[in-house]
């Protein structure tokens, strides 16, 4: 079957973390444009911290952001937005405050955190972004239109429990996920980058067996098993590597164009 859309994660599949896109890794989507095939990125990021990406790849394409909350072209138009609950909002913030964890939000593409420490300091030298600093009770202002909340810390037993503290706090209303060690992502219900892999195909009249994604974390492994090619990469954790039959190169060897010329070209 020929792939007609092709949906790629950002960080340790794209390029390393807070690395620039390779030459490589360029010309394999350009290509793959050439050919009429649709690229599509799919990141946990803010959209902010994905354009300046985008524009490296010197073409315009659709970018699912936020896992999928947010779908808007790299020219601007939003495709697609679908916000947290407030009343869920303000209960994950409540208890993050309670448990002296840290939170931060994401409203209209604006990054708020209760306070600034080294978990803020550590996202916004990763990510490329400042971060505006509100408090507590202005986190909890800022509680409408809500992208996505996400918890950092280096404590991975914390993470976890964090994690599943809201899965039964809230149920079916919140998706939670993990896109690395150190973050512990929340979703309205039902947004993924696999839910917004199905309206970009819906959008571009692509069936599921023409699409291929690749990815290496914990946020890639909905759209991997979802689609009719999933790609690991060759640094991807184990939970992706075992769902996926096909595995490519790391990431520092151009693991995507390898995969890209493998499976597409």
């Amino acid at each position: 079957m020929m792939i007609k859309l092709f949906v790629t994660d950002i960080d340790g599949t794209l390029l390393p973390t807070g690395g620039k896109v390779s030459a490589a890794n360029v010309e394999a989507v350009q290509a793959m444009i050439r050919a009429g095939v649709k690229v599509a990125i799919a990141t946990g990021r803010m959209y902010r911290a994905t354009l300046p990406i985008a524009a490296q790849l010197g073409v315009s394409i659709p970018i699912i952001c936020y896992n999928g909350a947010l779908i808007k072209s790299s020219a601007g138009e939003i495709l697609h937005a679908q916000f947290m609950d407030e009343a869920i909002v303000l209960k994950i913030i409540n208890f993050f405050e309670e448990h002296g964890r840290h939170i931060q939000s994401y409203s209209d593409d604006v990054l708020y955190v209760p306070a600034r420490n080294r978990c803020v300091e550590y996202y916004e030298t990763t990510q490329k972004v400042s971060a505006v600093e509100v408090g507590w009770n202005g986190l909890r202002e800022h509680a409408k239109n809500i992208t996505k909340l996400l918890s950092i810390s280096d404590d991975e037993s914390e993470l976890i429990d964090s994690m599943n503290a809201i899965k039964e706090m809230c149920g079916n209303p919140v998706e939670v996920t993990r896109s690395t060690v150190k973050f512990a992502e929340f979703m309205a219900g039902g947004v993924t980058k696999a839910s917004a892999i199905k309206i970009l195909a819906d959008k571009f009249n692509v069936d599921n067996a023409e699409i291929l994604a690749i990815g290496d974390s914990e946020n890639d492994l909905q759209m991997l098993t979802s689609v009719g090619v999933g790609v690991a990469m060759g640094n991807a954790v184990p939970a992706v590597k075992a769902v996926c039959p096909r595995v490519t190169d790391i990431c520092e060897n151009d693991g995507f164009a390898k995969a890209v010329y493998d499976y597409v070209l």
